[in-house]
């Protein structure tokens, strides 16, 4: 069994681009790259589920492709460790791995700027009152925003930023840059950074009046599942937004929708939803103070690149017996 070849379980499309790059860092280890549909994918060693698996799928409808490799992974009984092209790893089939004991690296960090941005973007569009003003072009109106009301300068206004990991980060960074204060909730209250506000997750309701800005960008756990619900949404200003590239379970979307509907929040950037595709019938379509982008947050083409790198640097981490990086936490832990 020792002088078997290593199998590396990936997609036609990865193993093309990094066939190469894999004998480099493996050197003069044996080994195969297997895809989903070999028959030697159930004695894969090591898996990388890179962009192109799951494509246009979602953990809530899960197309034949995707489904192949899933079910790879899961009937793999050798399977040692897990690298994905994804963030979070809050996809039923890597919590069952990891539930089992496959440890699952992420790729946190390889989309943070493009996240950071879009979420940025999502803020400065709502900030300036876009919505209105692309409904007044479908209707051929002239409507200067001197007349419909001018929106508030953002110098001087306050971000609830939730989670700081990566993506965070870096929303912290340009939010800082236009001028917003920001006051980070975390887990615990250790301090982020110098000069940045940071409160524990239990102090949640005490620091939601503040904002003029809610940003959410922390993992969906037991935890911060709907961790923003009716009671913390009846916090925040009537002038407050909502900026969500988390995750959609993060917040209770009914009352979302009530908040939105009432005008009790002034609006909301959301890219990530609790039923992905986000259903033809939900009310959010129609809410003219809410932005949609259907989890498009993080794209960008030069994500496959850092991806593959962070893969490459964890299989040779995992070769000379070193840590992996990014490893997710156990579900529940």
């Amino acid at each position: 069994m020792s002088d078997a070849p290593l199998r590396i379980l990936m997609s036609r499309q990865a193993a093309a681009t990094l066939c190469a790059p894999v004998a480099t860092v493996l050197g003069s280890r044996a080994h195969v790259l297997v895809a989903p549909e070999d028959p030697e994918a159930a004695l894969a060693d090591v898996a990388f589920v890179s962009r192109d698996v799951t494509g246009v799928s979602t953990k809530h409808r899960v197309l034949p492709d995707t489904q192949r490799m899933y079910d790879a992974l899961l009937h793999a009984p050798r399977l040692q460790w897990v690298h994905i092209h994804s963030a979070g790893a809050d996809r039923p089939v890597y919590v069952a791995l990891r539930e089992r004991g496959v440890p699952v690296a992420t790729s946190s960090g390889a989309n943070a700027p493009v996240v950071a941005q879009t979420a940025l973007l999502g803020l400065l569009a709502l900030a300036r009152h876009w919505p209105s003003l692309m409904a007044a072009r479908r209707r051929h109106e002239w409507a200067p925003l001197i007349a419909t009301g001018l929106p508030r300068d953002l110098h001087g206004q306050s971000a609830v930023i939730m989670g700081w990991g990566p993506v965070g980060q870096e929303i912290g960074r340009l939010l800082q840059a236009i001028g917003l204060s920001l006051t980070v909730v975390r887990r615990t209250a250790a301090p982020p950074a110098a000069g940045v506000h940071t409160v524990a997750d239990s102090d949640l309701h005490a620091v939601l009046p503040t904002a003029d800005w809610l940003v959410l960008a922390c993992p969906l756990t037991r935890r911060t599942q709907g961790l923003i619900g009716a009671r913390e949404l009846a916090l925040l200003q009537p002038h407050c937004g909502l900026v969500n590239v988390a995750r959609g379970e993060v917040v209770d979307e009914e009352a979302l929708v009530a908040a939105l509907r009432e005008r009790r929040i002034a609006g909301a950037y959301l890219d990530v939803f609790a039923q992905e595709p986000l259903p033809a019938g939900s009310p959010l379509w129609e809410l003219p103070n809410v932005i949609l982008t259907p989890h498009s947050a993080g794209f960008s083409d030069g994500n496959e690149q850092r991806v593959a790198r962070m893969f490459l640097d964890n299989l040779a981490r995992w070769s000379r017996g070193e840590p992996l990086a990014n490893i997710a936490p156990v579900p529940g832990a």
